[in-house]
């Protein structure tokens, strides 16, 4: 049997100085034009075949000696439009940008884990695609590779994200629904300016939205045994202190365990909304924008995943996560189309992720090299026609 890690470890310091070269240099969603052609030049290194897909994103593919299925990687490589905070030697030379998610300790470890299959290629019945990223942050960098072709003839995918709050040299498993689904809203309440001294003579629309916002927030709960979020984030009305607009905007976001729940908590938000427009005579306009579908693990795949991680890193070293997040990942567009897994890599940082001081534990890419490695070997040899 290979020992995935030990072999990480002689390229840990390697795949340490790749990280830090992209952290230096980030680059936004759809801009990632010199971290693409890095990662391919990388993967040409160990024979890994590239193709440049539309925008930035990019596949390479390892063929294996023998025949046998296809299985996917993927790795994100947009960084996040804010200002580093962490006082590191190699920290972000573009200003406002930084790799805050943990996107360049995907990359690295993506990379390593072509390395080490690379390495073993005379070994393998099939092959690995490696899927590069644009655009997770914000503009559904995954469901437009799907639609340029990415996901042809791939078997399964799998992915994996840092976690923090999961010390290096650990895995989280987690089954079933993961990551939220989540859709974007936008609301224009119109009524009727006057002076702020007559209120009679208007229709006030920007006291209707304090109350639509009051009452999307008192939404957030638990439903059908899953927790939904509605987060109001922006608001803007008016332009003076005495004046009662004609309008007022106001935006957000909805978080939601599944699209049954998303569906239910959409009429809910309609129904907030209606009933303040009938108590206070405004008129609202709204725009519901179905964004992320959120990231459901299939189940023969996740448990693999959980074998292949518990033979690397020891049963302690894995733990199946009894909660998923709110958060959202676009991943989830990659497990519509094919089977796979989605875990967490500890990165034991005291900082989260999207903080302008977060600083994972750079010995956390070779245990996901590693453990990439290990997951798709495993799916190779177990799907194989030997």
């Amino acid at each position: 049997m290979t020992d995935w890690l030990a072999e990480a470890k002689t390229i840990e310091n390697e795949l340490i100085e790749l990280r830090r070269t992209i952290h230096r240099h980030p680059e936004g969603g759809n801009e990632e034009f010199v971290t693409v052609e890095l990662l391919m030049k990388e993967l040409e290194k160990c024979g890994v075949e590239t193709k440049r897909l539309p925008g930035t994103a990019a596949i390479g593919i390892l063929r294996g000696k023998y025949p046998g299925p296809t299985v996917a990687l993927r790795t994100d490589m947009d960084a996040l439009p804010m200002q580093e905070d962490t006082g590191l030697p190699f920290a972000s030379e573009v200003k406002g940008y930084m790799h805050a998610c943990g996107h360049d300790v995907h990359m690295s470890a993506l990379i390593g884990a072509a390395k080490l299959l690379s390495a073993h290629r005379d070994e393998m019945h099939g092959n690995v695609v490696f899927l590069l990223q644009p655009a997770e942050e914000n503009a559904g960098g995954a469901e437009k590779m799907i639609q340029a072709g990415a996901l042809d003839g791939v078997d399964a995918v799998f992915g994996a994200h840092v976690n923090p709050d999961l010390k290096a040299g650990t895995i989280g498993i987690r089954y079933g629904h993961f990551y939220a689904v989540s859709t974007r809203y936008n609301v224009t309440v119109h009524g009727k300016g006057c002076h702020g001294a007559e209120p009679e003579n208007g229709i006030d629309p920007l006291y209707a939205a304090c109350r639509m916002c009051a009452g999307l927030k008192e939404l957030t709960g638990i439903h059908n045994g899953r927790r939904d979020v509605v987060t109001v984030g922006m608001i803007k009305a008016g332009t003076v202190r005495n004046i009662i607009p004609d309008t007022a905007h106001f935006e957000g976001i909805l978080r939601t365990m599944g699209f049954e729940n998303r569906d239910m908590m959409v009429s809910k938000i309609y129904e907030v909304i209606a009933q303040v427009e009938k108590e206070t005579g405004v008129k609202a306009e709204v725009e519901m924008m179905f964004a992320y579908p959120g990231v459901v693990n299939h189940e023969a795949e996740t448990a693999l995943a959980q074998k292949a991680a518990e033979n690397l890193l020891g049963k302690e070293n894995v733990t199946v996560l009894e909660k998923g997040t709110m958060t959202s990942e676009d991943f989830g567009f990659f497990l519509l189309e094919k089977p796979g897994s989605f875990y967490h890599i500890g990165v034991g940082s005291p900082y989260p992720i999207h903080s302008p001081k977060f600083n994972p534990d750079e010995s956390a890419i070779a245990y996901g090299a590693a453990c990439h490695a290990a997951i798709l070997s495993e799916y190779l040899n177990e799907h194989c026609d030997q």
